[in-house]
């Protein structure tokens, strides 16, 4: 059994809280004391995980590196802490039950009549254990999605009551989020919705011992202490996160009131001082940051930010890395046309177009790409993005009117883009050897360097020879030679790749394509 310690985040009173940036912001002040971390999100939903779930209820799904798709909060954990998570950290009720009926089909229960307890809650159980052992963590710390209360979730509350059970309170320790919301008309805070919060997180044998309130403001201590009181926690374990301006101040935030030192007391464990000092350095700089550049993101979910989530991030980064502020302007494609575009897309200094599917809205996409070309705007694509880039080039640069992907026509006499060979979707690390006279390798400087994929479709090879001109090179391309990354040569940025570079940006180590993307974006402003 591993030695491990095992932190378990619990929501309550409402969904997005923010207990993933919670969980993210203590895994990186526990990382900073020099301990191995490693962190897992626990989603109540009956899908077995997000792939085929809409990215306007979902959000955006997102890649570990060894291909798993998972929740979005899985960036918010790789973005802070800065490691590389793993399927581990991912589980799903559709995929904790679909395990459990496998094996009864496989007869390994032994003719035992399957119930949620004990079979199910073993099984979540066994997952958390796996956590610690695969990654060899000295702390584990879990998310549990919903609120509690959900009657998805109750299996999992189960199950991390029972690891306490086993491994004992020294060794495990609940934190629990609530909403603390302001009444304007009564002006004044309301504690109530916690204290049912945590009576119905009790009544489920689970007593929390640190309470996390959420408002739009400062809660006085009085109230901190009448919550202690209440839910029957010590003063100090009570700890209020007002809304930031940014969600990268939340580190300090929460240092500032010991969580850490509170999780660290709790178990026992003594560590070197916290060491803050590289996510200050980046703090300074984002406030520091004058400038301000205006980019368009052009994308057919736009109504909801979560549906592009790390492109927002890894934009931001990018702003960080340069010290200039980045204001991103989500449009929706099907709003754009012929009569409009040069309206619509006028003052921005870069355009963005991200990962997408589908045959609507494609006018508008095609005509953002286009632009950009033409009056010489900073552009990235990415995956989608990188298609449509490759496509517009075809039909209106080398006159190739038949030019076409067959995930868009399936009859399509030009397939310039088609399926990949194996059949199935390129999920997580993968090479991307760089050509060494482009574009791409002067932001790299590496010649070889690992992405994260998440695509079903690629640049068909019958064709890639043909796409190429004086303007228009290959300069990234994967390891079976198929070309993963287009750059032009006369053009500021003009830079599509197949990968998702997002995926694998830092707050306080920006990609080297968005940094380079928001620093040509400032040049071109100026």
């Amino acid at each position: 059994m591993s030695r491990a310690k095992f932190v378990f985040v619990t929501g309550g009173v409402v969904s997005s809280l923010g207990k993933g940036l919670n969980a993210a912001c203590l895994g990186r002040l526990l990382k900073d004391r020099g301990l191995k971390v490693f962190i897992q999100k626990f989603d109540p939903y009956i899908n077995v995980d997000p792939t085929n779930m809409s990215p306007l209820q979902h959000g955006e799904v997102f890649v570990t590196e060894d291909g798993a798709e998972a929740d979005l909060d899985l960036g918010h954990y790789e973005r802070f802490i800065d490691i590389n998570l793993s399927k581990h950290s991912t589980v799903t009720s559709g995929k904790v039950y679909l395990s459990v009926i496998e094996k009864e089909r496989r007869g390994e229960f032994g003719g035992q009549t399957i119930q949620v307890i004990p079979h199910i809650t073993n099984a979540i159980k066994k997952l958390v254990y796996e956590a610690a052992e695969t990654s060899g963590a000295d702390i584990v710390i879990t998310e549990i999605g919903g609120t509690v209360g959900d009657i998805e979730s109750l299996p999992f509350m189960e199950a991390i009551r029972q690891v306490r059970r086993e491994l004992g309170y020294e060794n495990t320790i609940y934190i629990h989020t609530t909403l603390v919301p302001y009444l304007t008309a009564a002006k004044e805070l309301k504690t109530k919705p916690t204290q049912h919060s945590v009576k119905e997180l009790r009544s489920i044998g689970i007593i929390p011992d640190i309470i996390i309130l959420r408002s739009d403001r400062p809660i006085p201590e009085s109230q901190k202490q009448k919550i202690a009181l209440f839910c029957d926690v010590k003063d100090d374990r009570v700890i209020d996160v007002p809304d930031c301006k940014s969600i990268y101040e939340l580190p300090y935030l929460l240092q500032a009131q010991k969580l850490d030192t509170l999780v660290l007391k709790h178990f026992g464990i003594k560590t070197k001082p916290i060491n803050l000092k590289e996510w200050n350095e980046m703090l300074q700089r984002i406030k520091n940051s004058k400038e301000e550049v205006k980019v368009a993101l052009i994308g057919k979910y736009v109504s909801l930010k979560d549906a592009y989530l790390s492109v927002y991030e890894a934009l931001s980064h990018g702003g960080f890395h340069n010290s200039v502020k980045v204001k991103i302007d989500a449009i929706d494609s099907s709003k754009i046309t012929k009569k409009n575009v040069d309206k619509t897309l006028a003052g921005y200094q870069g355009i963005i177009v991200p990962d997408g599917f589908g045959q609507e809205a494609l006018e508008g996409l095609y005509l953002s790409i286009k632009y950009a070309r033409e009056n010489k705007i900073p552009f990235l694509g990415i995956s989608f993005g990188m298609h449509l880039a490759l496509l517009e080039h075809a039909r209106n640069v080398l006159g190739l009117k038949e030019a076409d992907s067959l995930e868009l026509n399936s009859n399509s006499k030009m397939p310039i883009i088609t399926s990949r060979a194996e059949g199935k979707m390129k999920l997580g690390a993968g090479e991307v050897k760089i050509k060494k006279d482009s574009y791409v390798y002067k932001i790299y400087k590496k010649d070889l360097v690992s992405e994260r994929y998440r695509n079903r479709y690629q640049v068909n090879l019958d064709y890639a020879d043909k796409l190429e001109n004086e303007d228009f090179v290959w300069s990234g391309f994967s390891k079976n030679g198929t070309p993963v990354a287009l750059e032009l040569k006369n053009h500021p940025f003009f830079i599509a790749v197949q990968y998702r570079p997002e995926f694998k940006s830092r707050p306080n180590r920006a990609h080297p394509l968005f940094g380079k993307f928001i620093k040509v974006c400032y040049e071109n402003k100026r």
